[in-house]
């Protein structure tokens, strides 16, 4: 699978696993983790910089797939844009449980 990065091709490590005749496992790559949380930091800075609701604004991206919900400010929308929006949601919701 691919992902568009600014006119070229990024290949994305994705595996799906069959578990059973209903349940579907889906794994991302761990190395593009760390490189996810700092563009979503960024994202989430330049969102607040230009007065901006950082969650509202990404979660309407991450359920649109518009880029225009991120703030073009620190070149913040092209670089949440090297991401996939399923990247961005495994990361959020892997804090979350953390936090649990």
């Amino acid at each position: 699978m691919t992902a568009p990065n600014g006119g070229a091709n990024q290949p994305i490590e994705m595996e799906f696993f069959m578990v059973s005749n209903e349940t579907m496992m889906f794994k991302v790559d761990k190395d593009n983790a760390a490189e996810t949380r700092e563009i979503l930091e960024l994202v989430f800075q330049a969102l607040n910089e230009k007065g901006y609701n950082p969650i509202n604004q990404l979660v309407g991206y991450i359920l649109s797939g518009d880029p225009t919900y991120i703030t073009s400010h620190r070149a913040a929308r092209s670089m949440i844009r090297k991401l996939e929006r399923d990247e961005l949601l495994e990361e959020i919701v892997k804090y979350y449980v953390k936090q649990i």
